[in-house]
């Protein structure tokens, strides 16, 4: 992974993924043993991340449940319903952020508090993850993406963006403060990390969801500052953005961004014209169709083609262009890790 971001050859590509938690109900009962993990299973790369609540926390509550699904309300204030096991993006209902007025309650509980972190955790696993080599990524979990569909509703925050940005400004560098401090608290106690990883969802199959000037004032200002808080660390800072992020690309860069994930091709993203324009600036994961992959033809046809192009030079790591959906299955994936092994080798 070090070699990944200096923009120089590996022994091989790095693998890893996010898998739905019906996917994995589904290759359990493929043969996929209880006790195993995916990360063991298929020998992806050691990636682990760690985290810290930025939420409200507001007290979480199941309105209904039944075998097929639940409806509750999460400590971000939204309710929500979804499928069991959970196999799509949640049905938003309703959020207890909604303006000015209940912001105020959200934003008064946000403050750094020293259970915000799962210390136990880090103390119980942090010697033996630097051990065996593990790569150790801070998730940041707020932003735009967290404040519009997380937590509000995005037909309010994209209405608000142009009638009361400053809202939304603060509802975004209040999450980016309390994730730093936070993020300051875990390093200080000598848990150090390799990248800082946050999730910021900005675009949708036809572009962006909001116009540059939009992110220049009311987006742009938290991400430096995640940036700049990462590289004053020593370490490197990746965007997991949905959607056709394209246009926003060079700016990123320009802001100092190391790594873009997830090169979403079914929202129009091209992985190698992004490879081709930014690839001796910014590492890439991602940019494999997930549609494909349980057709063999077809997944193993775009590995063949795309792969030695992604890898040229260094900075990339393979997965999904976003997540493993249950349409996969254990043999679909299975056959797909092994020939990534195969064509993703260097030498």
């Amino acid at each position: 992974m070090t070699r990944v971001y200096e923009h120089k050859e590996p022994d091989r590509v790095p693998i890893t993924d996010w898998v739905w938690e019906s996917t994995i109900v589904r290759w359990r009962t493929e043969g996929m043993p209880e006790n195993v993990s995916p990360e063991e299973r298929f020998g992806w790369d050691s990636i682990v991340t760690i985290g810290a609540d930025v939420t409200p926390r507001f007290e979480p509550r199941v309105i209904e449940e039944t075998e097929t699904y639940r409806v509750e309300r999460d400590a971000l204030g939204q309710t929500h319903k979804n499928f069991k096991p959970v196999s799509a993006t949640p049905q938003y209902i309703d959020a207890m952020v909604k303006d000015r007025d209940t912001w105020r309650e959200a934003k008064r509980r946000m403050t750094p508090a020293r259970d915000r972190v799962n210390w136990q955790h880090l103390k119980a696993n942090y010697t033996r993850w630097r051990r065996e080599g593990a790569w150790i990524r801070a998730l940041a979990l707020w932003g735009f993406d967290v404040v519009s569909t997380r937590m509000c509703n995005s037909e309010i925050i994209l209405y608000a963006m142009a009638e009361d940005p400053e809202w939304v400004k603060d509802m975004c560098d209040t999450g980016c403060d309390l994730a730093l401090a936070l993020f300051d608290a875990v390093w200080r106690e000598g848990y150090t990390f390799d990248e800082l990883f946050w999730c910021d969802d900005m675009a949708y199959r036809n572009g962006l969801l909001f116009s540059k000037h939009m992110w220049r004032e009311i987006v742009a200002p938290y991400q430096n500052r995640y940036i700049d808080w990462a590289h004053a660390h020593g370490i490197k800072v990746q965007l997991h953005c949905c959607g056709k992020v394209n246009d926003l690309i060079p700016d990123l860069i320009d802001l100092g961004l190391d790594a873009l994930h997830p090169l979403e091709v079914k929202a129009g993203v091209d992985p190698i014209a992004v490879k081709r324009q930014y690839g001796d600036r910014l590492a890439l994961q991602g940019g494999f169709d997930i549609r494909n992959w349980s057709d063999p033809a077809k997944s193993d046809a775009e590995v063949r083609r795309a792969l030695p192009v992604l890898m040229e030079s260094g900075g990339y790591v393979f997965s999904s262009d976003h997540s493993i959906a249950d349409s996969v299955g254990l043999k679909d994936y299975e056959r797909i890790v092994a020939l990534v092994k195969e064509v993703g080798r260097y030498s």
